[in-house]
């Protein structure tokens, strides 16, 4: 039998309406962790052990946060090589030297600085500026963290320019796209990893702390952390690096269960992402993160399921067995197909029909997938239910004792 094992992630207070009929449970469902486990400095360690200078700088002369490739590309062919000084910057005073009114002016003129993105394709370029880039974000996820104040809307706007500039970039392309391999296997290669991450764990670690900050108020921050935000953070879900992802997994679980509003909106945009990938690319690297994050709102639903949820299983859920990478997330995929024959056993039926349809034909490492996820749906299925599909079943299960696999013929 599969053994899933949770794991908890950030704890949290949860919300007055956190089980909501549509709601989310947590912690994560199937192979679920902690993305943020503390920021590195240097690759181990917490923040609280991360050294921040007590002088960090700003940028005087920058354009908008949102600036174009075209004049980013410009402001960094400005910044010298050599780390000597830079005319952008200015010095800018740590939070712990300015007095408590002064503080959220000084938090903006930080996120300003935090705006700029640098070219991490040469280590040596830029370095000196990096590094107190990377300080000041340290501070302000450290801002953010201590609970000064409401976030006015202004300064949650400073914030989404920040993000923005960020975190929302077009992605390298994919390995597989690089392989002219037709066996390129994503089990068996080594995944990319972005060499700004230096930077975005702790852009990624900063938008945690400030969605579940209790000065975040979801009323007004959910203007701000819109639809088109969450479309921008599901499209990343397709990076080739794990850590990018697992932050992206928690975070996008965060708003999921603080702003209501955006619940249906997101089931729906992560509906479409499994779409295109089974119907059209075939393609996706984030789906097994997805899929936990679907477990944990799977095991939110309150009886009797919706016709949408069902719906969901049969359109989106039972067709994710079609794909040949369906062993990257078979794990959370038989999670979430299993949660749901729990909450609902007449669904039993219907899921081991979905099986038998796409089982595989040719693919024994499949087969002994889908027998071992067989086996827990069977524990849940009712005998009413079992007697209706067991014709089709038992022939299938006849073709696996004929197999000339072992693990086939005796699982």
């Amino acid at each position: 039998m599969i053994n899933i094992r949770l794991k908890k992630l950030i704890p949290r207070k949860p919300s007055k309406n956190e089980n909501h009929d549509t709601g989310i449970s947590l912690p994560l469902g199937a192979g679920a962790s902690t993305a943020s486990g503390g920021i590195a400095q240097g690759g181990r360690g917490g923040l609280a052990s991360a050294s921040v200078s007590r002088n960090s700088f700003s940028v005087s002369n920058i354009s908008a946060p949102g600036m174009n490739s075209t004049a980013r590309d410009k402001h960094n062919s400005s910044l010298p090589a050599n780390g000597g000084p830079n005319p952008f910057y200015e010095s800018l005073p740590s939070f712990r030297d300015v007095p408590s009114s002064e503080r959220l002016n000084v938090f903006v003129r930080k996120l300003y600085l935090c705006s700029y993105v640098f070219d991490f394709s040469d280590p040596s370029k830029n370095a000196r500026e990096r590094e107190v880039k990377r300080q000041t974000l340290l501070e302000i996820v450290d801002f953010v963290t201590s609970g000064t104040g409401k976030f006015t809307e202004a300064v949650m706007e400073d914030i989404m320019k920040m993000l923005y500039a960020n975190l929302f970039r077009s992605l390298p392309p994919s390995s597989r796209e690089n392989s002219k391999s037709d066996s390129y296997d994503p089990e068996e290669e080594e995944p990319s990893m972005d060499p700004a991450w230096p930077h975005l764990q702790i852009v990624y670690e900063f938008l945690l702390r400030y969605v579940v900050s209790t000065e975040t108020d979801a009323k007004t921050a959910k203007r701000y952390i819109d639809h088109t935000f969450v479309l921008k953070l599901l499209d990343l879900f397709d990076s080739e690096d794990p850590r990018e992802r697992e932050y992206l997994k928690t975070i996008l679980h965060r708003i999921y269960g603080k702003f209501m509003v955006h619940r249906p909106f997101i089931r729906k945009a992560i509906n479409n992402i499994f779409y295109r990938f089974i119907y059209e690319t075939d393609k996706h690297n984030g789906i097994a993160e997805l899929l936990e994050i679907l477990g944990s709102i799977i095991n939110g639903f309150t009886l009797p399921l919706k016709e949408e949820h069902k719906l969901f299983l049969v359109r989106a859920l039972i067709p994710l067995h079609k794909p040949k990478c369906v062993a990257t997330y078979h794990q959370q995929l038989s999670y979430c197909i299993t949660q749901f024959v729990e909450k609902d056993p007449k669904l039993g039926d219907t899921v081991i029909t979905g099986l038998l349809k796409y089982w595989p034909l040719t693919n024994s490492q499949k087969e002994v997938l889908f027998l071992g996820e067989l086996e827990e749906v069977l524990e849940g299925t009712q005998t009413g239910e079992f007697q209706r599909c067991m014709v089709p079943l038992f022939r299938q299960i006849a073709r696996c004792l004929n197999s000339s696999h072992f693990q086939v013929a005796f699982i």
